[in-house]
């Protein structure tokens, strides 16, 4: 199959195998819509992707690094690996897609969202712009050190065993979320209503991180019996 040719030819691709393909060059310009394809390993670093469309598609490997990624939308599908270091995110929308082991670093995210996203592992440490928002995501082993979630309603995201230094979640309203075991060196919580997280069983060198944290009277208990007090 001459990929090339292929590709240079349409705008909308449906169940095409392109692993490995090199698309940079080849890809027509304007919105694309990618259905049910396989892109694991495909080289779209550089490539004016706004406003493209990636449905149920195979990403495993895959490279947008530096792509210019503004607008578009990924739903379903995934891949372990997918690079995004230095791209750019502008209003990108991603939904219910497998992000395990992303690498985002350097990449410019502003107003994206990820929800019910598998982002087990992922780094998003050392992104620019003003910010996205996650919801109702697995983040399990995540690098998010340095990352900004100030004043956002984070509902339905386990956070557990990620890395979370030098976060900043001051004022921020977690729901539904779960950070067992998750590193918080250097985190601010300052005014961050924690009621409704699973905070488990933070060490002392841990808990200090949560000053200035709203919390209840349970997740109180809970964290005094862990050292042997009991709240009456």
């Amino acid at each position: 199959m001459d990929i090339a040719r292929l590709v240079a030819e349409q705008r909308e691709f449906d169940g095409l195998d392109l692993s490995g393909a090199a698309l940079t060059d080849v890809l027509q310009a304007g919105p694309l819509l990618f259905r049910d394809c396989d892109l694991s390993g495909a080289d779209l670093s550089e490539a004016s992707l706004v406003q493209a469309v990636f449905e149920r598609c195979v990403l495993d490997r895959a490279d947008f690094r530096r792509a210019d990624l503004d607008g578009a939308r990924f739903a379903g599908g995934g891949g372990a690996g997918v690079r995004f270091g230095g791209a750019e995110l502008i209003d990108a929308v991603f939904t219910d897609i497998d992000l395990s082991g992303a690498h985002f670093f350097d990449t410019l995210l502003t107003d994206v969202s990820f929800t019910g996203c598998r982002m087990i592992g992922a780094k998003l440490t050392g992104c620019r712009g003003t910010g996205y928002t996650i919801a109702g995501s697995n983040l399990t082993l995540a690098d998010l050190s340095g990352c900004g979630f100030r004043g956002q309603a984070i509902d339905g995201v386990r956070f557990d065993d990620a890395n979370l230094s030098a976060c900043d979640f001051t004022k921020a309203l977690l729901t539904d979320c779960r950070l067992i075991r998750a590193r918080l060196v250097d985190a601010k919580f300052a005014k961050a209503d924690l009621r409704g997280a699973d905070l488990g069983e933070p060490d002392d060198g841990e808990l200090r991180y949560l000053k200035g944290a709203v919390i209840s009277h349970a997740q109180a208990a809970a964290l005094l019996a862990t050292r042997g007090l009991t709240v009456v």
